[in-house]
């Protein structure tokens, strides 16, 4: 069967609220307080129906998730005119294998260049984390707002997906709401 991404439904909400709970373990062992650390399964359940929640499958089973959230779902919460990564997890099984970034290639490439058309695409991180702003760096994505949330320094990275289009829209690269 092989490797299948598609946008999670209601029905998957249990495996993915397990596979976030898992994935984001080390997280929750650092006392980040990230959403996909303690959610519960409605809290899942709405991320889902709000969202854009992508999963990749291995031979049928959910083995990572990530959500896309525009700028309309966050409302005020939303810093960027663009879609924001978040909730991403990788079940801790799969891990080091390649998993979470064949899942983040096809969103930003498939979805967000290819049907979106996003000039940009931005996510947050704590800074305190061993790895994954190192990660995000190394896919492209640039620190550009830091702020403190739950008592951790939050760092927003930004990727540009489509140069020409970014530096066409370039009035929009300002943040809506830095409360």
């Amino acid at each position: 069967m092989g490797d299948v991404i598609r946008l999670a439904t209601l029905a998957d909400a249990g495996v993915v609220h397990d596979v976030s709970i898992r994935g984001y373990k080390p997280l929750k062992d650092m006392d980040i307080k990230f959403v996909g650390a303690t959610a519960d399964l409605a809290t899942v359940e709405e991320n889902i129906r709000r969202n854009a929640n992508y999963v990749l499958e291995r031979d049928g089973r959910i083995i990572a998730t990530v959500t896309v959230a525009f700028p309309w779902a966050l409302g005020e919460r939303s810093i960027q005119p663009y879609p924001f990564i978040w909730w991403f997890a990788v079940d801790p099984d799969f891990k080091r294998q390649g998993v979470g970034t064949a899942l983040l290639d096809y969103v930003e490439e498939q979805v967000l260049v290819a049907q979106v058309k996003a000039p940009a695409v931005y996510l947050a991180t704590a800074t305190r984390h061993p790895w994954l702003v190192s990660i995000y760096e190394h896919r492209g994505y640039v620190g550009f707002y830091e702020h403190e949330y739950e008592g951790d320094n939050i760092i927003f990275l930004r990727k540009v997906l489509d140069e020409s289009l970014f530096a066409e829209l370039g009035n929009l690269d300002v943040l809506v709401n830095s409360n």
